[in-house]
């Protein structure tokens, strides 16, 4: 009887449903199909998403695209045009106008990172501000949550108009996490599984690379532009939506209400025909007549200009993505001086990311404040101690107040120096004439010339700060 027994408990533990599952195949999870994108959007501000709104609008009605948005700020130091609140309490706001305008879209999938609105023109600035390796690090975590086959963001680069430190910083971030996010070295507590139930650090992602990057300027002059990357009608009529591209859009930044608020209120007055109107002249329309969306690179292939999906399919050939280096420069034997700051940033930026196909100004080139001070930033390269002789070629009416005449330079590779320059106030008629004039700075060591550098300034009636 005894024997019995234990032969029908082994027979009743061998038929119970735990032990049944135990001998089933066992599914594993993949990744979250809710958060896979075709496109992510990566901006600086709420309502900076209006850089490419008009092609978001045609690949989501009528490519059948989803498009992810990622805010690098709230937008704090932005002005409000529609109500009294500042700082912390206008970024709530405008989360909230930024989750609104992407809805219009058909957009729900919105994260913001940590940045701070920084109200400046500084590149480095604001990625000293934003805390530059953690927003890297979180911005890289999103990337292999949403797996985008394209990313959009800002151009990495200075030109007149383009004047917020916060684009820039999102662009260079944005490109260093294009090149990060498959490299399993690169976050691995991202890529680790959790060995814990509760573990809540470890994120269990997989690496991805995105197939191509292209980029947004709010540069003046935009046809300089022209033929750097694909090109789409803002005023098409999306077959889905019987609406122009660029209406579908303007839906959508209405939502943006403390930043736009007289505008809003204008616009939402007028008929069709009005607006109409409104978008088809070059000087008050919101968008250029065709959007271009500048290439950054692909790593399937194709030419600048073909269309955003070319050669994104599944299975295809991906090829390495360059490799970070340092701008090669033989500091040890040649003496020289460049322009510093966000512009020698860049010339290294451009070299480590393969990126030496972007559009650079021909001389550089900034917008200021008219009678505010200055700043050349210059970068003395050299081997060993020694002096140099730094002199200003300024405008008529614009006074060097600091950075001429002769320094003793320590032995070091690279020595940072800065000439500081006084502009004039201009009259409103003035600022309307004026034209971008360009400040050079001579460098002389030995009696012999190192170089020279040269800057083109517009003087406007408002500009951020340097």
């Amino acid at each position: 009887m005894k024997h019995l027994s234990f032969a029908l408990f082994v027979l009743l533990l061998a038929t119970s449903p735990a032990a049944i599952r135990a001998q089933e195949n066992q599914v594993v999870r993949g990744a979250d199909e809710r958060y896979k994108a075709d496109i992510l959007v990566v901006v600086a501000h709420p309502d900076d998403e209006a850089f490419f709104t008009p092609y978001l609008a045609r690949a989501i009605n009528d490519l059948h695209k989803r498009v992810a948005v990622v805010f690098s700020t709230r937008g704090g130091s932005g002005a409000n045009h529609g109500a009294r609140e500042r700082g912390p309490a206008l970024a709530n706001e405008r989360e909230i106008e930024a989750r609104e305008a992407c809805a219009k879209l058909g957009i729900s999938l919105v994260w913001f990172l940590e940045g701070k609105d920084t109200a400046s023109q500084g590149l480095l600035a604001s990625l000293a501000n934003w805390g530059h390796g953690a927003n890297l690090e979180r911005l890289v975590g999103l990337i292999r949550l949403t797996r985008p086959e394209v990313v959009f963001t800002h151009f990495p680069g200075i030109f007149i108009g383009e004047n917020h430190g916060d684009h820039q910083a999102t662009g260079v971030l944005v490109t260093e996490a294009f090149d990060l996010s498959a490299n399993p070295i690169v976050f691995p507590s991202q890529l680790a599984a959790d060995t814990n139930q509760h573990e809540s650090y470890l994120s269990n992602l997989q690496t991805w690379q995105p197939k191509k990057i292209y980029y947004g300027s709010d540069a003046d002059d935009f046809k300089q532009f022209a033929g750097s990357g694909p090109a789409y009608s803002v005023r098409e009529i999306s077959p889905s939506r019987k609406k122009p591209y660029w209406r579908l859009a303007l839906d959508s930044g209405l939502a943006h209400r403390t930043q736009f608020s007289d505008d809003i209120e204008r616009i939402s007055k007028m008929s069709d025909e009005q607006l109409e109107k409104l978008m088809s002249d070059p000087n008050t329309g919101w968008w250029t007549e065709p959007l271009t969306l500048i290439f950054g690179k692909s790593v399937v292939g194709g030419a600048p200009t073909d269309d955003v999906f070319a050669n994104i399919k599944a299975g295809a050939e991906i090829r390495e993505v360059p490799a970070s280096k340092p701008n090669e420069r033989d500091s040890a034997t040649r003496n020289e001086v460049v322009l510093g700051g966000p512009w020698e940033f860049y010339a290294q930026f451009r070299a480590a990311h393969g990126l030496e196909n972007l559009l650079q100004a021909s001389t550089p080139e900034i917008a200021v404040k008219a009678g505010s001070t200055l700043l050349v930033p210059l970068d003395i390269h050299h081997a060993d101690a020694m002096k140099v002789n730094l002199t200003v070629e300024a405008p008529s009416g614009w006074k060097v107040v600091s950075g001429q005449g002769e320094f003793v330079l320590p032995a070091e590779t690279s020595t940072a120096l800065g000439v500081e320059i006084e502009t004039p106030v201009l009259s409103a008629e003035e600022l309307k004439k004026a034209e971008a004039l360009e400040v050079m700075v001579r460098a002389e060591a030995s009696g012999k010339s190192i170089g020279e550098v040269k800057l083109r300034v517009l003087l406007r009636s408002h500009a951020l700060p340097q």
